[in-house]
């Protein structure tokens, strides 16, 4: 299984979807740059996120909070205290670090490097730090945020006030966060820079075990209605000695990775340790007040907290395919998440005739705005549908000698290779309709 992670590495390097990090230099671990269609691919993902959230969902509201903030916000969340620091142990011989936990749950008690004697484990605290002003000491110290939540929190009441928002209300928002880890690995699984998205649900208190509920199955669904599988799909509870000192009740909807079942998002039942923490280290009051009861309440947060990158991945790896008979790499993407949604060939790249009349197809395409479309005359038609099926892309146009006769052109299926006739002035109709 671990062969398929291998494959699916090589694949995004290969196609443009996803290079190592400064890797001229020698790469650095846990920090990868996406290419061409990796960029495309991921924006797609994170599109798909913002439609469900912030269109499909009511009274969801969209933020873009900064990466840096006050330092005293990192303390109020926790982040700056033993809380969120990993075990942390050190091989004597080679002085490779790794994750405690991630070695007990293997069984290892030798360096998996060198086979070195490790340390007893240490506390390592995640955040990155940073320093701000033109004086490096510690009243200049702040972080990178470890999370994009806490932007969240420290504006709820701007966007309440702003939007006029009633309780139940939610606010989300896809940006950067980094976390300095330990071991950083199984490829963009666990990264050092990465990409969240993440929602938060405000609700009184009554309300929380019902929202809980109703975010688990909503969030499921999205990954579901996106394609993948769900025999590699489940949840899992969050056992008493896992949950967050503060937590209400977490699940964790995990994939079963050629690694084994990892989570890939966490719907959190967070009760009213955010809002309160901030109101009591910040002094201002961010509680509420039942319109019924007159009883001041903080409002409890039902958290969906999802990864751009993991799901990416997830999205690459569920899509893998081969074909046994002629070794035919497909990507079977779901066309939303897909880099291209169509490609056009000429037949044959040596006559004029059939080039010029691909090209006005593929320009009629682009300016309909479906969606990217890819220009392919490289090779034979048989490596270009080859080519296209590897990156994912769900049809392929061909402009043959009929095209010139009755202005129709083939239309072929990336899944099932099959192929049919549609009138040219038709195209635009057709992949509206596919892509419904």
């Amino acid at each position: 299984m671990e062969n398929k992670l291998e494959k699916i590495v090589a694949l995004a390097k290969r196609r443009g979807f996803i290079f190592p990090g400064s890797e001229i230099y020698g790469g650095i671990s846990g920090i990868y740059d996406y290419g061409p269609l990796g960029v495309e691919f991921k924006n797609n993902v994170k599109q798909a996120w913002r439609k469900e959230m912030f269109r499909r969902q009511d009274n969801i509201f969209e933020l873009d909070s900064s990466i840096l903030m006050q330092r005293q916000v990192w303390e109020a969340s926790g982040h700056t205290s033993a809380g969120f620091t990993d075990p942390l142990r050190e091989c004597k011989k080679c002085h490779h670090r790794y994750r405690a936990d991630h070695l007990a749950e293997e069984g290892i008690d030798k360096c998996p490097n060198c086979g070195g004697e490790l340390m007893e484990a240490r506390k390592f605290n995640l955040l990155v730090e940073t320093h701000l002003g033109p004086v490096k000491d510690d009243s200049s110290l702040t972080y990178l945020r470890g999370e994009t939540t806490q932007g969240i929190y420290v504006n709820y009441k701007n966007i309440k006030t702003s939007m006029s928002a009633e309780i139940p209300f939610g606010v989300g928002q896809i940006g950067k966060a980094f976390r300095n880890e330990i071991t950083p690995g199984h490829f963009t699984y666990r990264m050092r820079e990465f990409e969240q998205m993440e929602q938060q649900y405000f609700v009184k208190p009554a309300q929380a075990e019902k929202y809980f509920e109703y975010w688990k199955n909503e969030r499921m669904k999205w990954y579901l209605g996106l394609g993948v599988k769900k025999e590699k799909l489940r949840f899992r509870p969050h056992a008493k000695d896992e949950l967050a000192h503060y937590a209400k009740g977490a699940e964790d909807i995990e994939y079963e990775f050629p690694f084994g079942w990892h989570e890939i998002e966490g719907v959190h039942n967070r009760g009213d340790w955010d809002l309160s923490r901030h109101s009591k280290f910040s002094g201002e009051d961010l509680s509420e007040v039942d319109e019924k009861t007159g009883e001041r309440f903080y409002p409890y947060i039902v958290e969906t907290s999802a990864g751009a990158d993991r799901a990416a991945l997830v999205f690459l790896i569920d899509a893998y395919s081969e074909d046994k008979n002629n070794e035919r790499i497909v990507l079977k993407l779901h066309p939303k998440l897909a880099s291209y949604k169509a490609a056009v060939f000429p037949l044959l790249r040596n006559k004029p005739e059939l080039v010029n009349k691909a090209r006005e197809v593929y320009l009629m395409l682009k300016k309909q705005n479906l969606g990217p479309v890819a220009w392919d005359d490289r090779g034979n038609i048989g490596k270009r549908y080859y080519s296209q099926d590897e990156i994912g892309t769900p049809w392929t146009i061909t402009c043959d000698f009929q095209t010139l006769e009755d202005d129709t052109i083939t239309v072929r299926d990336r899944d099932t290779t099959k192929q049919e006739r549609v009138k040219i002035q038709e195209l635009k109709n057709y992949f509206e309709d596919k892509l419904k």
